[in-house]
């Protein structure tokens, strides 16, 4: 079939599987261009299929020759029906890591289940016997509580008092004010349950219990604090309270670990285009503006080099890994610059639907977004037919 974008709000409804695997080996030329990292020889990315976890899957098996696991929970495809893009760079990861002799299997499932928790630790009992890095890197807006069967629902929303600013609509360019209401403490606790620490947690015990990690053994989640313009609705909001929690649950974890001398991280990293901070009021504006300054400073970073360089100057740097008052890694320095937010809190002024185009990159936005479900790849024929149907090797 030709496969075009289909856009519903901030979603796309379908994905291009040659564009999908395109952005994969795109980003693994990146790691091999960045030389060798004597980083983790055996990994486990938990959301291992877009944004983060992608390239700390990409990043660990090209960068170090690590065997990797990745857990995701996609869409595959049906005849005439696309998969979700998710589905897509996996098969094309696999595909690529099997070419290069490095061990890579993938399960596809809710994980934050006890069902495919057990299926991930048999795995690695089978195939690894333990493992020395955890990536946990899950963005669900929903969780089922597998102890409590409870479903919880994370809702973004500013506490104590309505949200007004500007945001715009990346599809048309239109700058318009929006304003949310607050939270109520069952919005709060609910978005905790689900982008807190609770799983992470769940995960590392899991994993502990059955001695599948190996002595030293490192776990990094990522967060995200950003500027004062996006506080409010952000990392004072709802979110925030949730980032908080899985922050302090790095403290948890690392105590936890002592027993085998390993750590846990929260690795606070640098505002991208993602399908979740698409559908964030404000972010999508600021996102826009922070890229046009970025690059004309030539700082601009996208996921994979982002995370090149957290494993290579902090996580795998031959000593400390350097960490904020807060425990915290900061790979979003360069975003946190004075001089960039100063930028930045200046053009916030200035932003209306006419001046965007040339204050902003509105442009590289969209390109991003696009690019996350395989599309306005170089190098890909999108009027040519593509087969949707791709299957992913470990995955029967």
């Amino acid at each position: 079939m030709i496969i075009e974008p289909r856009m519903r709000g901030f979603i796309c409804l379908t994905a291009h599987p040659k564009g999908a695997e395109q952005n994969v080996k795109n980003q693994i030329e990146y790691i091999k261009s960045k030389g060798a990292i004597a980083g983790a020889k055996k990994v486990l990315v938990i959301g291992a299929s877009t944004g983060f976890g992608l390239a700390s899957r990409i990043t660990s098996a090209f960068g170090s020759d690590a065997a990797t696991i990745g857990v995701f929970f996609e869409k595959p495809p049906v005849e005439g029906k696309t998969a979700s893009p998710g589905w897509y760079n996996s098969a094309a990861f696999e595909a690529e890591a099997h070419k290069a002799g490095l061990y890579a299997k993938s399960i596809n499932g809710d994980a934050f289940s006890n069902e495919i928790k057990r299926e991930t630790l048999d795995l690695i009992k089978a195939d690894l016997g333990q493992v020395d890095l955890v990536i946990y890197s899950l963005a669900s807006p929903v969780r089922t509580n597998p102890n409590t069967g409870v479903t919880h629902r994370s809702v973004l929303k500013p506490i104590g008092q309505t949200f007004t600013n500007k945001t715009v609509d990346f599809h048309t360019g239109n700058v318009t004010e929006v304003s949310i209401a607050p939270a109520n403490e069952e919005d709060i606790e609910n978005t905790v349950a689900v982008m807190g620490g609770e799983d992470w947690a769940m995960w590392i015990d899991a994993l502990k219990n059955e001695n599948l990690l190996a002595e030293g053994a490192a776990t990094v989640a990522y967060s995200y604090i950003g500027p004062a313009l996006t506080e409010a609705v952000y990392r004072k909001g709802t979110i925030g309270r949730a980032k908080d929690h899985l922050e302090a649950t790095a403290f948890t974890i690392t105590d936890n670990l002592k027993s085998i001398g390993g750590k846990a991280y929260v690795s606070v990293n640098k505002a991208l285009v993602t399908q979740a901070s698409s559908a964030i009021p404000v972010i999508p504006l600021y996102i826009s503006l922070l890229y046009k300054i970025m690059k004309e400073e030539g700082i601009h970073e996208g996921c994979i080099e982002q995370i090149q360089r957290l494993f290579q100057d902090r996580l795998y740097n031959g000593s400390e890994v350097p960490v904020d008052e807060k425990g915290r890694i900061r790979i979003d320095d360069w975003e946190m610059r004075d001089d960039v937010q100063a930028k930045v809190a200046e053009l916030w002024k200035e932003a209306t639907t006419e001046t965007l185009p040339a204050i902003g990159d509105l442009a590289g936005y969209r390109n991003d977004f696009l690019n996350l479900f395989g599309f306005e790849f170089d190098g890909v024929d999108y009027k040519a037919e593509a087969n949707e149907v791709v299957n992913i090797d470990s995955i029967k």
